[in-house]
């Protein structure tokens, strides 16, 4: 079959979950329309102007008509810290997509000749979690992560859509969060607001990455040492506890910048940072999508936590360029 031809060459590209769906009308749109509806988008304008092609998986490539969805750990096992583990290392949109265009390459030589598609890897106008359930990789946990039942939620994901006709994997159809509300329970801003509905506007990742301006002072207690992103929610899943497996991928290893260092000893790294110096320190990371004024300002909560003098450091993170 080529489906398990597909899938052995993925899984040799690296990847640790595949499957295949069939694309058509996303059965989450309504759930993304109704968080849009209710602001908890926050600044990300980009899901608004994109919730249409979201809607249907067909239309970002209209040729296509399967998805190839990939899986790649990136280590749950590895100590909390002041950046969330998947930014630690390289770039996973670049990981994953040189090795899904590396799969798109083996599928034309399976095919033996060039199938059209396209690789995505977050940045798609794609309800990425949509696809992976129903490609048979897991469930939308209470915290919206998906997760699997062997691995629990420390993976990336990545869609590779094209214009074939293959047998799709079973949907994931089951729950297995049940009662537990250990993930609601433990967000420190609480942003989980609903089972599988988070406020953007109160989540750590959101606040220390996404938010362009100053992050309101309600949160800065609550943000504690966290630089970059957040994984308290993911820590405090029972899969994860039992599932999450030792960081492989070495790509994901982390940097000099980062490796070893303590919350406070980061910060006041980062807040002495020039342009150079902070391209030189994270070239190659997810971790530029901040840019410099916002790790400066990340930077600049976390030492005011430590101390209470919140306002001491703000010199320092408005420093920087835009």
């Amino acid at each position: 079959m080529i489906e398990s031809l597909i899938k052995a060459q993925a899984y040799g590209l690296g990847f640790d979950l595949v499957g295949i769906a069939r694309l058509g009308p996303a059965e989450t749109a309504p759930v993304l329309d109704e968080w849009l509806d209710r602001g908890y988008a926050g600044e990300m304008g980009y899901m608004p102007r994109t919730a249409a092609k979201r809607r249907d998986a067909r239309l970002p490539v209209p040729a296509a008509k399967s998805a190839v969805v990939v899986g790649m750990d990136y280590g749950g096992r590895e100590p909390s810290g002041p950046v969330a583990r998947y930014a630690r290392g390289a770039d996973y949109h670049d990981v994953l997509l040189e090795r899904l265009r590396a799969l798109h390459t083996r599928i034309d030589g399976i095919i033996g000749a060039h199938v059209t598609g396209k690789a995505y890897v977050d940045t798609g106008p794609i309800l990425e979690r949509d696809l992976a359930q129903r490609a048979g990789l897991g469930w939308f946990g209470k915290n919206t992560m998906l997760i699997n039942p062997k691995r629990g939620s420390f993976f990336f994901l990545g869609e590779l859509l094209l214009d074939l006709e293959l047998e799709p994997d079973a949907p994931f159809a089951s729950d297995h969060c049940g009662s537990c509300r250990r993930c609601i329970d433990a967000c420190p801003t609480g942003a989980i607001v609903d089972e599988r509905v988070i406020d953007s506007n109160r989540c750590i990742s959101y606040l220390t990455i996404e938010l362009r301006g100053e992050i309101p002072a309600e949160w800065h207690a609550s943000i504690g040492e966290m630089i970059y992103g957040c994984d308290v929610c993911q820590d405090a899943c029972p899969w994860n506890e039992k599932f999450s497996l030792p960081l492989r991928e070495d790509a994901f290893r982390p940097r000099g910048a980062i490796a070893d260092k303590d919350a406070l000893t980061l910060a006041r790294e980062i807040l002495a940072m020039d342009d150079e110096a902070f391209r030189n320190a994270f070239r190659g990371s997810p971790m530029k999508r901040a840019k410099l004024r916002g790790l400066k300002r990340n930077a600049a909560v976390v030492l005011g936590n430590a101390d209470g003098d919140s306002q001491r450091y703000r010199s320092a993170a408005t420093s920087a360029s835009p």
